[in-house]
């Protein structure tokens, strides 16, 4: 491809010179035709006037002869004297070499000079000539017609000439300069063939060559750098795949290994208490609901990955699923023996999928309960700032190391050493990941505000100033009903 580049690239150049050649060539060759031109019909009309003259001023008894003709004498050229009909009544010099030739319509005499151009004959190929004519009147008011003729014949070697000269130099023009844009655009597309065959190089299993980069400054740079930044990101979600394949395996085969040594273990004694069975279907429901949960959070974010989820869009107050996730939560925390409460502002009207939100809530206050110990205490606040809603979910647990804050938002990561889970194993590390993709879904985001000794807090900022009081439905449009709540007042404290 890049040879067929190359052509095109020569080509469009050598067009593009090639019409610049021709112009200039046609301007040039135009220019010194129209100043030859002029040079010769200055000449032929400076002949005229002056034999024009001197007839006026004949006053002999008898026509104008050869001696009204004499000056000015200028070589190459034939002064005629002719009558009405067209008869030469006298030419000079008498013996030119240069025929009168006069033009083949009947000769009538004008007031105003007038020129006229013969080609060469069949008989001469050199005896093409230029010549002009006009209607004089000597002394006595007799008309007559002077006529003055040179030869085209050097006019017409001279353009040849010009002509032959600025062919030869287009040619050569045009090849020396398909030559160097042949050559130059050789060298300025060899870095695509380097890049070509770089590209050609890379699979799947080493994504981390680069393509090589001789200028950033310029397009192919830029674009070879471009490429790189793409190959980084490819590189990225290949390792990300494959570790979220290796940690799905990990945290599928627990659950699973579980349930086979539970099956094995009971079935290995043909007969057993009902207690016994009982004891292994308990274990083997509680881990098929494990599995269940990790598939179910695989499965939602995949469908976040691939831009699948649908969004039900409603009007909700954030203030009451706030409330209600937390209420809902209470008893998981009571259990735990951690105090949970929330803190809600006035009214906070939204537009959002409060399915999802409920999901992001629980999913943030489940990842703070399980790592406070007990006695802790586990806060969600809402707020207004700005054009945004801010929830904020605050726990008192032992923090994140500072060099494992950057990952907490990373699929499978449990920082179990920093935040040991006091009441049982961890979860599977998909929480935290689900949660802002929901948040982001909502165009907004989800940080980790702080993290040390005395706790963690999880900041998620959601905006509404593009949100509408009205949204249409398949039933009408909805609005909102200010100071009008369908439940009581979200702000309580569990």
């Amino acid at each position: 491809m890049s040879s067929s580049l190359r052509a095109r690239l020569t080509l469009w150049y050598l067009g593009a010179f090639s019409a610049v050649l021709i112009l200039f060539s046609a301007g040039v060759y135009f220019f010194v035709n129209c100043t030859l031109r002029e040079r010769l019909d200055t000449r032929l009309l400076s002949t005229l006037q002056i034999a024009s003259s001197a007839i006026a001023h004949y006053s002999a008894g008898s026509l104008p002869g050869t001696e009204a003709l004499e000056n000015p004498r200028v070589p190459g050229q034939v002064v005629a004297l002719l009558d009405l009909e067209g008869r030469v009544l006298a030419k000079r010099p008498t013996n030119s070499a240069v025929p009168l030739r006069l033009p083949s319509f009947p000769v009538q005499g004008y007031e105003l000079p007038q020129f006229y151009e013969l080609e060469e004959s069949k008989l001469d190929a050199d005896d093409s000539r230029r010549g002009v004519y006009q209607r004089v009147a000597d002394a006595s008011r007799n008309p007559y017609v002077v006529v003055v003729v040179e030869s085209s014949e050097s006019l017409s070697d001279q353009l040849d000439a010009l002509q032959g000269g600025l062919m030869i130099a287009i040619g050569l023009a045009l090849l020396l300069s398909g030559s160097g844009g042949w050559l130059l655009a050789g060298k300025s597309l060899a870095p695509v063939a380097v890049m070509a065959a770089a590209t050609e190089r890379i699979t799947s299993q080493n994504l981390e060559d680069r393509l090589p980069v001789r200028n950033s400054r310029d397009e192919l740079g830029r674009l070879a750098s471009t490429f790189n930044g793409l190959l980084s990101r490819l590189s990225a979600a290949f390792s990300q795949q494959r570790q979220f394949m290796a940690d799905a395996s990990h945290e599928l085969r627990t659950p699973l290994s579980v349930i086979r040594t539970a099956a094995q273990v009971t079935l290995q004694k043909p007969q057993r208490p009902e207690a016994e069975y009982r004891d292994a279907v308990a274990v083997i429901e509680q881990e098929a609901g494990r599995l269940a949960r990790i598939v179910e959070d695989m499965f939602a974010l995949t469908r976040a990955d691939m831009n699948q989820f649908q969004l039900d869009i409603g009007e909700l107050y954030l203030d009451e699923v706030v409330a209600d996730s937390t209420r809902a939560f209470g008893v998981l925390a009571e259990r735990k023996g951690v105090h949970l409460k929330s803190e809600a502002g006035p009214e906070a009207p939204y537009h959002g999928d409060e399915r999802l939100l409920r999901q992001m809530i629980s999913n943030l206050l489940d990842n703070a309960i399980k790592f406070t110990p007990e006695g802790g205490i586990v806060g969600v606040r809402l707020q207004q700032a700005g054009a945004s809603y801010q929830i904020a979910v605050t726990d008192t647990g032992c923090g994140i190391p500072g060099e494992l804050q950057p990952r907490v938002f990373e699929r499978f990561f449990r920082a179990d050493k920093a935040r040991a889970s006091t009441n049982g194993p961890g979860g599977a590390g998909l929480g935290l990941a689900i949660a802002r993709s929901i948040v982001e879904l909502h165009h907004g985001r989800l940080t980790l505000q702080h993290s040390g000794p005395e706790g963690t807090t999880f900041c998620v900022t959601l905006p509404f100033r593009e949100q509408t009081q009205t949204l249409s439905r398949p039933n009408g449009p909805k609005q909102f009903e200010k100071g009008k709540r369908s439940r009581g007042s979200a702000a309580r404290f569990l």
